[in-house]
């Protein structure tokens, strides 16, 4: 493995951990602060709020700086705000933090995945993402699990003081393995100007739905299982430990699929996800079936990561790394969107099992948009190239 991916992965595995974590925590939080716990899951949302908003600005204002410096950057932000965390005697003070880590979070994972798509040869660029991903998805395996174990025996906040000793790893990691590259060419104006493209944003809403689609059904996991497959609330830990090993394969399977054929990778990928959600509307009423679709949920659901980030990156010449970003807002805004369907359609009545429904219905949507956009990638090429026996000048 290039050691460079492995210190992206630190980092990777830092912000992963401190983003999920808080889901383990909440009670403790609530007790602690004096709030309630639906207040205390508001730390969820306002993360995932600042990474929209926090994404491309960070980009943006650190795109005359080298990336390895923006990313030893970013990660020390990672660390501040983590720290604040750890020292917050009340919720604002809390959530003011949790808002200073997550304004890193979109940025380091957009310049980073230009990094490690720029370590490796062309060939390889995805799976080169992939890796710097491998860190999130051991962060759901092995990082969420353990902090919050640790925050449950040692107080909440020993989480957030060990999440940013990782960081501090990470910065260590960046500064001695990552090569230096060089800033980003062009003005600001120019970087901006790749959003008037419009395949970057056919890229931008395949990631939101595909991604809305995971967690539809993933935010409404633990009572689908307690209350459908009949497991006791302790064996959600274990099951969500399944789904993260499927997040570790899917990562793997799909960055190796993208290198291959980008686009066709997309569309099997969004369908298996897809027919694996409306699968899971059955089996959810069955403890076997249901570990088994956990799984393949995982790995549908994060397989889809490496193919939709070089997908933007590629329609992206110019400011790969503003529109990488921008993709990871999608992520979390999709994140958003997904649990709120997912919400309603269990507050319509519908049960447990709909938001397998409404996810799927969003996987395929993101299906439907992945097709236009292949076709208008085809009629192009037709388009440059001219029918069939005939040459098309260049238009001077």
């Amino acid at each position: 493995m290039n050691l460079a991916l492995l210190a992206l992965a630190i980092g990777a595995f830092g912000i992963g951990t401190t983003e999920f974590v808080i889901v383990g925590l909440l009670p403790d939080i609530a007790t602690d602060l004096a709030v309630t716990i639906p207040t205390a899951g508001l730390l969820i949302s306002g993360y995932a709020l600042s990474v929209v908003i926090g994404a491309p600005l960070m980009t943006l204002a650190g795109s005359r700086l080298p990336r390895k410096t923006m990313l030893v950057g970013l990660m020390s932000v990672f660390i501040l705000g983590n720290v604040l965390c750890a020292l917050a005697g009340n919720y604002p003070l809390l959530m003011a933090g949790r808002a200073v880590t997550a304004l890193c979070h979109g940025a380091f994972f957009g310049i980073g995945s230009v990094v490690a798509a720029n370590l490796v040869a062309p060939a390889k660029r995805a799976s080169a993402i992939a890796l710097m991903f491998t860190g999130l998805t051991i962060a759901n395996v092995l990082g969420v699990p353990m902090g919050t174990a640790l925050g449950q025996h040692f107080g909440w906040r020993s989480t957030f003081w060990a999440v940013a000793g990782i960081g501090v790893l990470g910065v260590i990691g960046l500064i001695i393995l990552v090569p230096k590259q060089p800033a980003e060419s062009g003005s600001i104006r120019g970087e901006l100007a790749v959003f008037r493209r419009p395949q970057v944003w056919l890229a931008l809403v395949m990631t939101t739905l595909g991604f809305a689609g995971v967690f539809a059904s993933f935010t409404y996991i633990a009572p689908m299982m307690t209350g459908v497959a009949g497991f006791s609330s302790g064996s959600v830990t274990w099951l969500l430990i399944v789904f993260g090993a499927g997040l570790c394969l899917g990562n793997v399977i799909g960055g190796k699929a993208a290198d291959r054929n980008l686009m066709p990778s997309l569309y099997v990928i969004l369908s298996l996800l897809a027919a694996v959600l409306l699968l899971f509307v059955w089996t959810a009423h069955s403890r076997p079936l249901s570990v088994l679709t956990i799984l393949l949920f995982g790995a549908a659901g994060f397989a889809t990561v490496p193919a939709l980030q070089m997908r933007v990156m590629d329609k992206a010449v110019g400011a790969p790394a503003l529109a990488s970003a921008a993709n990871i807002a999608g992520f979390n805004l999709g994140n958003a969107i997904g649990a709120w369907l997912g919400g309603l359609a269990i507050d319509a009545g519908l049960g447990y099992t709909a938001p397998n429904w409404v996810g799927a219905g969003l996987a395929l949507a993101g299906l439907a948009v992945a097709v236009f956009s292949g076709a208008l990638d085809r009629r192009s090429r037709v388009v440059a190239t001219g029918p069939p026996g005939r040459v098309v000048l260049p238009v001077e």
